[in-house]
């Protein structure tokens, strides 16, 4: 499993830091686009709970939260992509979401572990 978040990782990285032709936004808050972010880091965040069972939540929510903004920076300064503060946000409810997936599976599989592992009672 942590190959699998490592690989999403360095996917996710590579595609949002590789150069992209300018082009002029049709509208001043893109959904779609935002809705993409939220996809990425969800699916990111979920893998991470995944690989990384024994990390708390909270520190692997910070660590990628601060990822999605330090790719913001990154893209800022770049000079040929634009970072946006909303695509932070967005990467942020992803994490979030992604990571309460996880958490909600997690239970919801040791609750059927539980009840398979339950003797069975005649009554």
């Amino acid at each position: 499993m942590k190959f699998l978040f490592w690989l999403c990782f360095v996917a996710l990285n590579a595609l949002a830091l590789s150069p992209a032709p300018y082009l002029p936004p049709l509208e001043v808050f893109n959904w779609w686009d935002k809705a993409q972010h939220a996809i990425g880091f969800g699916t990111l965040a979920f893998l991470a709970a995944l690989a990384y069972p024994l990390v708390s939540g909270y520190r692997l929510a910070v660590l990628l939260c601060l990822q999605g903004v330090a790719i913001e920076l990154l893209q800022h300064w770049g000079g040929y992509r634009f970072g946006d503060w909303q695509d932070a946000l967005a990467d942020a409810v992803g994490v979030v979401l992604g990571l309460c997936l996880a958490h909600v599976l997690g239970k919801l599989a040791a609750a059927k572990k539980s009840l398979n592992n339950a003797p069975d009672h005649i009554a």
